[in-house]
């Protein structure tokens, strides 16, 4: 039987209420969003069933972006076809963007000022601690056997030992994981996530068991929507790379993250070390520990984390305003990054959603996003000791003992103590006593406060 999406009684009104509310709850990176999510929308609202949740958050585990976004905007979909999506995917977003571009203004007039220094000393090193966490939780999950293991070890060393970059380590993943998985090897087969038990059945969900109207695939209707966000997408890059000339801060923000795009499998934590090494090193937009800085301002706030990525935007353009005022300059910079960021999120979604049932059982598949997620483990520990590097390190030295070999070796002489014992102390507190990211980011804070005051920071 078929239904139509109108079925369940909730109205569109109704529906972006939940959203707004949804919306202002989402700290704490994808597993605290998709926690509220399911605590809301299965446990409360009761609109879509435990499996349905579940397979939903598997299809958007497989896609580049934010998970938690693309599931929003994946159920607001199903719910109310093209406009809820919009809505629930939309104002997922607004917040952390409205949020960032604040941050952003006042962290370019004041940031390296007195107190404002201090306060963001503090969070650099619970951002540290709180990366630290996210390898040991993903590890713990993805890193189930001998293969996943050699995975991970092999992406960290191409991506630390010889610099190779972010989108080839993922696609040389997928692609082994996928040839592995269409033959069946048991090693490469993706484990389960999301929240336990058997939860909500789906005939006593307000959508139900049966398939909605709107969900069966239509490749026409599919084209068609691929046509339209393809263009929301691309013709925006193309009139900005034409307009101002390669070269322009506007244009290369634009260049640069629609290819992070289609890259950024594993959230914002994996990404960020691809951003930081073209960002820092490739176009001078930010100094190293201002990545820091920018992820402790996501980290603060409602949304996804990729969002620092409008904080590296805004710092890019407002650094080379080519004429404009500098603020105006990093508005736009950061308005055209986070519009080149989420608007394949709906790609991804409207276009391939009502074929997400074929994907359920796909074995080679399953082996792809198993072996991408093992790879992705690496990469983030990679970020984790380049930020570490230059948080307790003032001084590094580049060594290239050949092979194609590149390594960056601190100098001891130079570490900081008070980032050391600050970063020890945030790591003791999220990994050994569960304290939360809110806390441990409003504690480093004041903390570096104090050490700012005592002349320490």
């Amino acid at each position: 039987m078929v239904k139509s999406e109108a079925h369940h009684g909730v109205t569109l009104g109704e529906a972006t209420r939940v959203w707004a509310r949804i919306a202002l709850l989402s700290f704490g990176g994808p597993a605290g969003q998709i926690a509220v999510m399911h605590r809301i929308l299965v446990d409360e609202r009761r609109w879509i069933g435990e499996a349905r949740f579940l397979h939903a958050l598997s299809y958007c585990t497989l896609l580049p972006g934010p998970e938690a976004q693309q599931l929003a905007t994946y159920i607001g979909w199903l719910m109310h076809r093209t406009p809820g999506g919009l809505i629930a995917g939309g104002l997922f977003i607004l917040p952390g963007a409205v949020s960032i571009m604040a941050l952003s203004v006042i962290y370019a007039a004041y940031g390296g000022v007195g107190i404002v220094g201090g306060l963001f000393f503090g969070l650099k090193c619970a951002v540290l601690a709180i990366v630290v966490q996210a390898v040991v939780r993903l590890g713990g999950r993805a890193l189930r056997n001998a293969a996943m293991r050699l995975i991970a070890a092999g992406a960290f060393a191409a991506i630390f030992l010889f610099d190779l970059p972010f989108p080839l380590i993922v696609l040389a993943a997928g692609l082994i994981g996928y040839g592995f998985g269409r033959v069946g090897a048991k090693s490469f087969r993706a484990g389960g996530h999301g929240p336990a038990g058997p939860g909500l059945a789906e005939a006593d969900s307000l959508l139900g068991a049966e398939v909605t109207a709107h969900a069966r695939p239509d490749p026409r209707w599919s084209l068609r929507i691929a046509a339209v966000f393809l263009a929301l997408w691309l013709v925006p890059v193309l009139a900005l790379v034409v307009g101002l000339g390669p070269g322009h801060a506007l244009a290369d923000i634009a260049v640069f993250f629609s290819k992070m795009a289609v890259v950024t499998f594993g959230g914002a934590y994996a990404v960020l070390a691809y951003v930081a090494q073209a960002a820092v090193e490739t176009y001078g937009w930010l100094k190293p520990g201002e990545m820091l800085d920018g992820l402790g301002l996501a980290e603060t706030t409602p949304g996804p984390l990729i969002m620092v990525t409008q904080f590296v935007g805004f710092l890019g353009a407002f650094r080379a305003p080519n004429g404009l005022d500098p603020y105006l300059a990093g508005v736009l910079g950061g308005l055209v990054t986070t519009w080149v960021t989420f608007v394949p999120c709906f790609l991804w979604i409207f276009a391939g959603a009502p074929y997400v049932e074929g994907l359920r059982e796909n074995r080679a598949l399953s082996g792809a996003l198993a072996a991408i997620t093992a790879a992705v483990v690496g990469v983030i520990l990679n970020l984790a000791v380049w930020f570490a590097l230059h948080l307790l390190f003032a001084e590094r030295v580049a060594l290239r003992p050949g092979l194609g070999l590149r390594l960056e070796w601190p100098v001891w002489t130079s570490l900081n103590g008070p980032a050391l014992l600050l970063a020890s102390a945030a790591m003791l507190a999220v990994l050994r006593f569960r304290l939360g990211v809110i806390p441990t980011l409003l504690a480093c804070a004041v903390a570096g406060l104090g050490l700012h005051a005592a002349g320490f920071a």
